[in-house]
């Protein structure tokens, strides 16, 4: 179970990152329902010459809204999947973002987890950058113990492992 979760931006510090195999399908996943969704929308807009009384012409409108958050959406989504190609896969040196780390709590149990930028609600191995535990894990080695802030109190992690 993932002690941190929550969701993010593109890149900690707004450069290109890289992202984990799972975060890069899960992203073209959403990008394939959002063009879905878009082509819908698309479909139930009418012809701008058409009248109609205010309320069909409220509800057009509001179509048009929605098409325009749904390009705008798509297009971080695509801008997304763009810079992580352009970072490259994910350093096995120290902890970053796309990165996996076994880590060794407090409590003295063991986890593999991923430093990601959202973190789906099911997805109990995934931690976000900008958590308490991402953050701390950030730009750290194998060996290394870091602490952080939760709910109940501080907490240690020892990195054990570091992969891509």
């Amino acid at each position: 179970m993932a002690k941190e979760a929550g969701m993010r931006g593109a890149g900690v510090d707004g450069e290109a990152e890289p992202i984990s195999d799972t975060a890069r399908r899960a992203l073209e996943r959403d990008l394939a329902k959002l063009r879905a969704e878009r082509q819908k929308v698309a479909a139930t807009l009418g012809d701008a010459d058409e009248a109609g009384d205010s309320a069909d012409q409220a509800d057009e409108l509001q179509r048009a809204d929605d098409l325009t958050a749904l390009d705008d959406r798509i297009a971080e989504l695509e801008t997304r999947l763009r810079q992580s190609a352009l970072a490259g896969p994910p350093r096995t040196d120290v902890v970053g973002v796309g990165s996996t780390a076994t880590v060794r709590f407090g409590d003295d149990s063991t986890q593999a987890i991923q430093i990601g930028e959202v973190a789906e609600e099911l997805d109990e191995t995934l931690v976000t950058a900008d958590s308490p535990l991402g953050r701390a894990l950030l730009g750290h080695r194998v060996g290394e113990t870091v602490a952080y802030a939760t709910p109940r109190g501080q907490d240690t992690a020892t990195v054990l492992t570091i992969g891509g």
